[in-house]
């Protein structure tokens, strides 16, 4: 199993940032994201508030294990915006985040070089423009267990404060629950201990 215990992301939404050069205007956003359906509904948003901008450039990044990227130059000379964006995710050591640079054609042209500069520093102004947060990788479990051992596995839940995500209690019970990465060991060693409680690791 991958050794990540936890991983950084972003709080909320960035406020929105500006970066000016030789005419052209690049306005930044940064957006806390986990599914690409996410990052699709606010490429539209954007597009609607922009409605007359050239360019849409951005740069995802999601997962923990096996982070998936995504990055595009919309328009832009191959590798000038996607990857310089990418890049700013990688050097803030972030996943679950998606940043879009909007750009105003000024008159200028600035170049592959300077457009890679405008595209990373836009970025990396708004990531600097967000609040980062660290948390813990979850790891979630299935326990199956019959009614009368339901106390004991509560009481397990709570002295290690877990999180409860599902439970279906009747005569046979299931409960899911989310265990960080970290004591995962120690929580099936106790779960385990008591023979009569079964521990599934579920694929999140």
């Amino acid at each position: 199993m991958n050794s990540v215990t936890t991983y950084k992301t972003l709080e909320t939404p960035s406020n929105e940032v500006l970066y000016k050069d030789k005419g052209s205007k690049f306005f930044g956003y940064a957006f806390p994201i986990k599914t690409k359906e996410e990052f699709k509904s606010i490429i539209e948003h954007i597009k609607q508030k922009h409605s007359s901008a050239c360019h849409f450039c951005f740069a995802y990044q999601l997962g923990i294990e096996i982070p998936y990227y995504r990055a595009s130059d919309d328009g832009e000379p191959s590798n000038s915006a996607g990857l310089p964006i990418y890049g700013q995710l990688q050097a803030f050591g972030i996943t679950n985040v998606l940043v879009v640079v909007v750009r105003y054609f000024g008159g200028t042209k600035l170049g592959v070089g300077g457009l890679i500069s405008a595209y990373k520093n836009t970025a990396k102004l708004s990531l600097e423009a967000s609040t980062i947060k660290t948390l813990d990788v979850l790891i979630p479990l299935k326990l199956t267990f019959a009614y009368k051992d339901l106390s004991q596995v509560m009481r397990i839940i709570k002295k290690y404060q877990l999180v409860l995500k599902s439970q279906r209690l009747e005569m046979d019970c299931e409960v899911e629950i989310l265990v960080k990465k970290m004591t995962l060991k120690t929580i099936k060693t106790t779960f385990e201990a008591f023979h009569k409680i079964k521990v599934e690791m579920l694929n999140d």
